[in-house]
C-alpha cells in the first residue's frame, strides 16, 4: 500500500543519525519514499513540506523541538499528519501532542509494523 505514482513522501526529523538511517531504509523497504532530516530547522528550510504526506517527528531535539515544529507548522497553515516518536516520552507530552493533532506517539523502541501502520493511516487521511 505504498504511495507510487505520487510525488508524496515520509519525512523524517530526528537529530540521531542512526535513527534516521533506520527509518529511512524501514520505510524504503515497505514502499514508501523517505527523506531524511537531522532537524527541525532543516525540515522546514527545505520547503519539502509542499511534498510531505507523513512527517514522522523526535520530540526532543537541539534548537526547535518536535512540538515546537509541529506548532510551526500549525500557525503556517501547513496540514501534515505527525507521527511523533521519543525516548522521552511522558503522558503530558503525549496528551500535548496528541491534542494538538499528532495521528500517533510512539516511544522509543517501538514496533516497526506499528509505525508502519500509523505511517499507512497517516497517508489515507
Amino acid at each position: 500500500m505504498a504511495i507510487q505514482g505520487n510525488s508524496r513522501f515520509v519525512a523524517i526529523v530526528d537529530d540521531d543519525e542512526a535513527m534516521l538511517d533506520a527509518l529511512k531504509g524501514l520505510l524504503k523497504e515497505a514502499g514508501f519514499p523517505a527523506r531524511a532530516f537531522a532537524s527541525a530547522e532543516e525540515f522546514l528550510d527545505s520547503a519539502e513540506h509542499q511534498h510531505t504526506g507523513c512527517l514522522i517527528a523526535d520530540i526532543r531535539m537541539p534548537g526547535m523541538s518536535g512540538l515546537d515544529l509541529q506548532t510551526r507548522l500549525k500557525a503556517d497553515n501547513i496540514d501534515i499528519p505527525i507521527i511523533f516518536i521519543t525516548a522521552h516520552g511522558d503522558e503530558h507530552l503525549r496528551m500535548q501532542a496528541l491534542r494538538s493533532g499528532a495521528v500517533e506517539f510512539l516511544a522509543k523502541p517501538f514496533d516497526d509494523e506499528v509505525l508502519l501502520e500509523s505511517v499507512r493511516a497517516a497517508l489515507d487521511r
